[in-house]
């Protein structure tokens, strides 16, 4: 069916009502037209409703149809007059998560102007999982790309995390600060979902990186994991030129809440010049300070 508006059903609330509900029906007796094409449509369009439950129902019941539905969706996504329509097709093609809507998606999550449109895209292709890996690790990497575009690939990396790990991993070999960054990020999640060496080896090879935004990201990471061999490279970090650095590695030792980091805190805060760091520092041995208190109590 033709996506133009001469072509596009207008009901009443009340027939979108009896609609959604025979649907409903349908799905549950098994008895739903999966080649009713004109149907679909209709239900598609259903998803510019102005009420929320009733637009959440129309795409639930188009995830269940699932494949059959995912054509009109990305056309909807791609080209309705209705931004509505178009946001409900993202998120009812993550429903759906057919491969085939990978290009639609990108195309969305890049160039349209609709900020909720943009997110609802970037969700579905995280929930594509491996398959859409190569565009986020390119789109990360693309020195031209917006920052914002680029810190929701990366989420959506991430997410993927432990389903694509072997093309994570090798990422980091990449020639870009931003992706090596990305990757670690992805490498946390990984750890924390499956905890293992590579992992690890990773997180701490990181945190002797050239680019001071991987070292921050390593140390960020090696911190909200507790990882305490992690220690000594991170007290190597205090006395970094770069003032992320330095302020990332005091952060990851309060996280890591290992009271004897303050032996080394204390004297690294006496010869710190930069207000913003001396802040931090104090910050970190004032909670390893409350660490070791309570862990005497215990």
């Amino acid at each position: 069916m033709s996506n133009t508006p001469a072509n596009r059903l207008t009901l009443s609330p009340e027939q979108v009502d009896e609609l959604l509900l025979q649907v409903k029906n349908d799905l549950r007796a098994s008895k739903f037209d999966r080649s009713d094409s004109k149907l679909i449509q209709q239900m598609i369009e259903c998803m510019g409703d102005t009420r929320g439950m009733v637009r959440l129902g129309f795409a639930e019941a188009l995830g269940v149809v699932g494949e059959n539905a995912a054509v009109p969706l990305m056309e909807a996504l791609a080209s309705h007059p209705n931004v509505v329509v178009q946001r409900a097709a993202a998120k009812t093609l993550t429903l759906i998560g057919d491969p085939k809507s990978i290009p639609v998606l990108l195309n969305s999550f890049l160039h349209d102007e609709d900020q909720v449109v943009r997110n609802s895209s970037i969700g579905a292709l995280a929930r594509m999982g491996e398959t859409v890996v190569p565009e986020l690790l390119e789109i990360i990497a693309d020195s031209d790309r917006d920052e914002t575009i680029k810190g929701h690939a990366a989420w959506a990396l991430a997410f993927i995390g432990v389903k694509a790990k072997e093309k994570i991993y090798a990422a980091i070999n990449s020639d870009s600060d931003d992706l090596r960054s990305a990757v670690v990020g992805a490498v946390l999640k990984i750890a924390e979902e499956e905890p293992e060496e590579r992992a690890f080896n990773l997180l701490m090879n990181s945190l002797q990186d050239s680019a001071t935004s991987v070292r921050s990201e390593a140390a960020a990471a090696v911190g909200n994991l507790g990882y305490k061999p992690a220690i000594p490279a991170l007290i190597k970090l205090l006395d970094n030129p770069e003032v992320e650095s330095r302020k990332s590695a005091a952060l990851a030792l309060m996280k890591i809440k290992d009271p004897s980091s303050i032996e080394v805190l204390e004297p690294v805060l006496e010869r710190e010049s930069v207000e913003e760091v001396i802040q931090v520092m104090k910050l970190a041995i004032s909670q390893l300070k409350r660490t070791s208190v309570e862990d005497d109590w215990d």
